[in-house]
């Protein structure tokens, strides 16, 4: 069907003869932003003919509430901004951010996706942003985290273990499978680059067995115990050295000893004495040969050493039993999930002393209660803004805001 004329949009020409119907004619007030014939989209100023008493609409963006996270939307005539909490960024407040740290008392901030960060608390410290004290008498440790941190505390190296040292502690596994495969219960080294001569001192699980290891400088002496009886809850280690012979007993196992090899007879170390895992992300400061991968999972307590036959054994730490420094370890037996409640199907995930909410599709925040937005790059399916247009949420789909120079419904012109 052929047509002829023009289309009119919001008004008509005075000129222009129309059937009146009820009286008097009024002019459309408001603003359109779409405008199609035939499912061909027309752009509305680029394609007028003519006009008049036509300006830009100024609705208040801040009507439609686009910012995300509890972001306050401020605006005027011209502009509009959200101002963020501290845990986000972006144009809408729908980043999470590191880059200023919003975890609190010198916790680990790590953006677990671009939308939420989680805090890995240190000794100390758990809760969402670390901000509540814990305390600690039984260390709880939680393994390699999914992030690929380790949980750990740091103690100051123990003087005068050059020929002699006993070490005795316990230890509750936490996951029987995976706790026994590959972990780090204590290690202290000399350079710890795993160069050949570097002396070290080191206990871990591999394959259900308790390792000890130990090099003086001319080559590295290693007991493995034998399987772990794991209807016990609770295991009992105590090993010891005296200059190149070793010893450790586990549970109620037979004694095992061994001699380093060489002629080297002093131990000499100079790191902090770590347990139940590592700073780095992978541990490459421990020897070659030996490098447990994972943190220890379950509590380790009651560790206690002597330099001498004739001393007590004390707790290690400066002051005795007091670390300098730790990540994502918690109390033993202590149910941290209890004290949060994750919503709409978030599962609450415990790591230590580290706290956050893992969220279903299309939820976000500390406790999952946000929805995702059609304007987060995690939607499904994703926005259409081009060449830098910023994508604004409606009561009902989206607009963008195009960058000077570029027009169109999704600034795809420019």
């Amino acid at each position: 069907q052929t047509t002829f004329g023009s289309i009119f949009l919001g008004n008509v020409p005075v000129h222009e003869e129309v059937h009146q119907c009820a009286g008097q004619i009024y002019g459309y007030e408001g603003c359109v932003r779409d405008f199609q014939v035939n499912n061909k989209e027309l752009f509305i100023i680029d394609e007028a003919l003519g006009g008049r008493n036509v300006e830009n609409c100024n609705v208040p963006i801040c009507d439609y509430h686009p910012c995300h996270n509890g972001g306050t939307c401020t605006s005027d005539a011209e502009n509009w901004f959200c101002e963020c909490p501290k845990l986000y960024s972006g144009k809408l407040c729908q980043f999470a951010t590191c880059d200023e740290n919003p975890c609190e008392n010198g916790a680990t901030c790590f953006p677990r996706s671009r939308q939420d960060a989680v805090c890995l608390c240190p000794y100390g410290r758990s809760g969402i942003l670390c901000s509540d004290v814990i305390n600690i008498t039984q260390p709880s440790f939680s393994g390699t985290d999914v992030f690929g941190y380790t949980s750990f505390l740091a103690y100051s190296a123990i003087a005068n273990i050059t020929f002699y040292y006993e070490f005795r502690l316990k230890f509750q596994l936490a996951n029987h499978h995976s706790a026994l495969e590959d972990n780090l219960i204590f290690f202290t080294g000399q350079k710890g680059q795993g160069l050949n001569g570097d002396d070290f001192l080191e206990l871990g699980l591999r394959n259900g067995r308790v390792v000890y290891s130990y090099n003086l400088g001319s080559g590295t002496a290693t007991i493995m115990s034998k399987l772990l009886d794991l209807t016990l809850s609770v295991h009992v280690i105590h090993l010891g050295r005296y200059l190149q012979k070793g010893w450790l007993k586990v549970d109620d196992q037979k004694k095992r000893t061994i001699t380093s090899p060489g002629k080297l007879v002093g131990l000499n170390v100079f790191s902090q004495f770590y347990l139940g895992g590592y700073r780095e992300y992978t541990p490459e400061l421990l020897p070659k040969g030996y490098r447990f991968k994972n943190s220890f999972q379950g509590c380790i307590f009651d560790v206690q050493v002597r330099t001498s036959s004739n001393q007590e054994f004390k707790s290690p730490g400066t002051p005795e039993g007091h670390p300098n420094s730790g990540r994502s370890v918690g109390q033993c037996k202590n149910n941290l999930c209890s004290l949060i409640k994750c919503r709409n199907g978030g599962k609450c995930i415990e790591s230590g002393s580290t706290l956050y909410c893992d969220c279903l599709a299309g939820w976000k925040g500390a406790f999952c209660t946000e929805t995702v937005s059609v304007c987060e790059p995690e939607h499904d399916p994703p926005h259409q803004c081009k060449q830098g247009g910023t994508c604004v949420p409606l009561p009902k789909g989206y607009t963008c805001h195009c960058p000077l120079g570029t027009t169109g419904t999704y600034c795809e012109r420019g």
